[in-house]
């Protein structure tokens, strides 16, 4: 048995790809919509992708499942479980529990792990040729290493009324019936890792095992001793915020991401391309670069989204294709910088880029105002916003700030001031920009606090 694990660092997402070397045939679990990484291991190992499957309809990121299956020509399986308010929009064969797909000596058994959403699957592998046991588990956003699946996103994102503490009480029952009853030794190869929104203390290791998560999590202790009340109170303090793209998701994977199709090389696009875009707009322009770079001058109207590494999360939190019709024109080196990029943005369903540019000399410059922590006092602002995480705030924040996290700000304008300006802030800037520029381009006088919260504490400590 081949199993390849395909990691996304931006999204903090993994998916699986399980060959039969017998037969030749291979399965995908949870894709992403970038697929060439899938066909060039199957090409390299001489196997044909036959089969692509999800373990629930995902909040975080988009999902490559109808990409892939249309590429090759592989069979779909799906949760049918959860009820009626759960089940995906598109055709593809449902998986009950205990549901199997087969390839050659392999076999995948949907078990039915309900709580982080009510249809949630984990497949069970079992590599025939080596046990007639199962001895992988691949566990979704139910387990992962150190940690659960939130159950508080159904509120958190996709409009439900405390559905958080029901969903705790199913992943109690989750544990209890199924993870708990596997024998120790089977491997656990979870969905996300550390840094992902879908939990609030997950694991930097890429797997784990039943026995050491039955001996080790923190949720441990309340299963060996049936306390589902301690439990359910445990799991849901604390839970990070969750991005406000998160709804738009649960929509887009529920109905059906639509189907790209072969992705060509983005086009370079000279300055006089790239004015005549803005100008008319139907092209907003990205800038790309670190934060102080972009506070040193970027262009007019321009969303600052640093890439190509966070920008599956950045560009969720500062353009939202279903409100802006506009494409997108990234700053980039060349075209393989430009067409990484392209792929982190379609991850979370930003799929219109027109090209990149090179420079920014030719374009309309604009210095983003700022600051400085010492002449905040003196400055005539309507509001002095934190845009950190709803712990940082708690912790610490300047005098006078309001909460608004930087992953909700473009979905709450109603909680911003529209007359004057706004002061914003996170720990070190980045985030900071990020939120600024999209709250200009929706219309907001923002001006960004010199070196954010980490630089207002150092000149206080020595004013």
């Amino acid at each position: 048995m081949l199993l390849e694990r395909f990691y996304d660092e931006d999204l903090a997402q993994a998916s699986y790809f399980i060959g039969c070397q017998a037969k030749g045939e291979a399965v995908v679990v949870d894709p992403r919509r970038d697929i060439a990484g899938y066909l060039e291991l199957a090409a390299k190992h001489g196997m044909s992708i036959t089969a692509v499957t999800e373990t629930h309809i995902h909040a975080d990121y988009l999902s490559g499942t109808r990409e892939l299956a249309a590429a090759t020509g592989a069979a779909m399986y799906v949760s049918g479980e959860g009820g009626v308010d759960w089940q995906y929009g598109f055709d593809a064969e449902r998986l009950m529990d205990r549901d199997t797909i087969t390839l050659g000596n392999i076999t995948l058994t949907a078990r039915h792990t309900p709580g982080h959403t009510p249809e949630h699957l984990s497949f069970l592998v079992t590599d025939g040729a080596f046990s007639p046991e199962p001895g992988y588990l691949l566990s979704g956003d139910f387990v992962f290493a150190g940690d659960l699946g939130r159950p508080d996103l159904l509120d958190e994102a996709a409009g439900g009324v405390d559905t958080r503490f029901a969903g705790a009480r199913q992943l109690f029952a989750s544990l209890q019936q199924v993870f708990l009853e596997l024998p120790d030794h089977v491997q656990v190869h979870p969905a996300h890792g550390s840094g992902s929104a879908c939990g609030k203390a997950l694991g930097a290791v890429p797997s784990t095992t039943v026995g050491y998560e039955r001996q080790y999590a923190w949720w441990a202790s309340y299963l060996a001793q049936d306390n589902e009340e301690g439990f359910v109170a445990a799991l849901l303090e604390n839970q990070p915020d969750a991005h406000a793209y998160f709804g738009r998701m649960k929509r887009q994977n529920r109905d059906g991401a639509a189907i790209l199709g072969p992705l060509g090389t983005l086009p370079e696009l000279a300055p006089e391309q790239v004015n005549a875009r803005l100008a008319d707009g139907t092209s907003v322009f990205v800038d790309t670069r670190e934060h102080t770079q972009v506070l040193s001058g970027t262009v007019a109207g321009a969303l600052a989204i640093p890439g190509p590494g966070k920008m599956a999360t950045f560009g969720g939190w500062a353009f939202d294709p279903e409100r802006d019709g506009r494409s997108l024109v990234v700053l980039a080196r060349d075209a393989k910088q430009a067409d990484e990029m392209r792929d982190h943005l379609i991850r979370v369903g930003i799929d219109r880029v027109a090209g990149y540019a090179t420079t920014l000399h030719g374009l309309p410059a604009f210095t983003p105002p700022q600051v400085h922590p010492l002449e905040l006092g003196s400055l005539d602002y309507a509001a002095l916003v934190d845009v950190r995480n709803r712990n940082e705030y708690n912790d610490g924040h300047i005098p006078g700030a309001r909460w608004l996290s930087a992953s909700q700000a473009l979905w709450k304008l109603d909680q911003l001031p529209r007359d004057g300006a706004i002061v914003t802030y996170c720990q070190g800037g980045t985030r900071n920009a990020v939120v600024a520029s999209a709250l200009r381009a929706a219309g907001y006088d923002v001006v960004e606090l010199a070196g954010s919260y980490a630089g207002w504490q150092s000149r206080m400590a020595t004013a």
